[in-house]
């Protein structure tokens, strides 16, 4: 379908590579693009959906959104409103979508929606939805704390009309695609935070080495090049968890518990490097003019963006059969 035909670990090769981009708002839209929205196409859409959608996606010829969380439900995927109903040969869809990353200038999103009355876990299903159709309404680009460069948008479907053809896979097993599909996010947002994260060390290295205070160098005190060293430790850490979870993952292994800890261990660390660097920058880390302020403030979602720490916490938990049962 155009595609090279590698393995997943060229994709986190080049998402490490892509933090040497010097914002966090264009490699998240290329990993929107790569391994958040076409996964689920490519592993489970018809050879007729893959040629109308995943074929110019990757050519670059189209631009893909991924249409999950709503308003009232970020995390908590199984709660989405959104219903696509079938009539004949078409799902007539309804609701809404909240902070959908180029969602502004997407030309179809790989949507979650609830085709059924069922059980929660089952009861939905991913459907390729051209963006140009009647009823589609994007309702606002939203103004953010970081990612400024970013195309996120709070968009609705009023009796949207979509081919039935259109539906990824079988209809009902469209939350355990997503949760399949969340695995190459979540590993993509760790891989595309580590060069940032030594970016923004080595940077603040160099500062505080010409940076004098009270006639020495603030690197020379001990809090400051300590502080660095564990922080950089911890970054290489990181990798090697990432480059494990990786590794299994390419091999065919379900690594949901791994990638959840990677992207947990990411949202912490991005918010420890970045709030300690900015500190040592003093009032230049105040102001808009180094990096660190913009990571400060871009590197906050991966916190949030793909699940919450919470929700890998409780993924984790899970796995560690540690989790009380409802």
């Amino acid at each position: 379908y155009g595609g090279m035909g590698l393995d997943f670990s060229y994709n986190i090769a080049v998402a490490e590579e892509l933090g040497n981009i010097r914002c966090g708002g264009i490699p998240m839209a290329i990993g929107v693009q790569a391994s958040m929205a076409t996964p689920a196409l490519t592993r489970f859409g018809s050879h007729e959906l893959k040629k109308q959608f995943l074929v110019p996606t990757i050519a670059g010829d189209f631009v893909a959104c991924l249409g999950i969380s709503e308003a009232g439900a970020g995390s908590d995927v199984a709660n989405i409103k959104t219903t696509a109903v079938r009539k004949g040969n078409e799902y007539v869809i309804n609701g809404g979508k909240m902070w959908i990353t180029s969602g502004s200038q997407a030309d179809w999103m790989c949507l979650l929606a609830n085709t059924s009355e069922g059980p929660p876990h089952r009861n939905k299903s991913l459907i390729c939805l051209p963006m140009n159709l009647p009823g589609i309404h994007v309702a606002k680009k939203i103004d953010k704390l970081g990612m400024r460069s970013s195309d996120t948008a709070q968009i609705f479907f009023e009796d949207v009309k979509v081919p039935c053809k259109n539906l990824i896979g079988e209809e009902g097993k469209g939350f355990t695609y997503q949760m399949l599909q969340f695995q190459e996010e979540r590993l993509w947002g760790v891989a595309i935070a580590l060069t940032p994260m030594e970016t923004i060390i080595q940077e603040t290295i160099d500062y505080t080495r010409q940076r004098k205070v009270f006639g020495q160098p603030v690197l020379h005190n001990q809090t400051v090049h300590f502080r660095l060293a564990e922080l950089a430790t911890e970054v290489e850490l990181l990798r090697s968890l990432l480059h494990r979870a990786v590794a299994l993952y390419v091999e065919g292994n379900d690594v949901t518990k791994f990638a959840s800890m990677a992207k947990l261990k990411t949202g912490r660390l991005t918010r420890e490097v970045t709030d300690s660097c900015l500190q040592f920058w003093g009032g230049m880390g105040f102001t808009s003019e180094v990096l660190v302020s913009r990571f400060y403030r871009d590197l906050r979602l991966m916190s949030i963006g793909g699940g919450t720490d919470e929700t890998m916490l409780s993924i984790i938990c899970k796995y560690m059969d540690i989790l009380p049962r409802k």
